[in-house]
């Protein structure tokens, strides 16, 4: 607790804070591994079912569906001067 204390301070300046809920995230229906030998068989692939994938891409859903959720790619910065 003391080592908590120190990070976050004590627990009055957290009083009237507003609380944070996270939504479970959606499990997928089904999931499957797919191996690429090459990183051209990678590029066939990716082209062939329309989405952008590279060497570092660990999972995608099918049909599109962004990671950061509607919400999020619907947001945007507005300077208010």
């Amino acid at each position: 607790m003391e080592e908590q204390e120190e990070l976050f301070g004590k627990e009055e300046h957290w009083d009237n804070m507003p609380e944070f809920l996270q939504e479970k995230q959606e499990d997928p229906f089904s999931t499957i591994t797919v191996r690429f030998e090459t990183e051209e068989d990678l590029n066939d692939f990716s082209q062939k079912i329309g989405q952008k994938l590279t060497p570092l891409s660990k999972s995608i859903w099918h049909p599109y569906k962004s990671h950061w959720g509607d919400e999020v790619n619907n947001l945007r910065w507005q300077d208010e001067s």
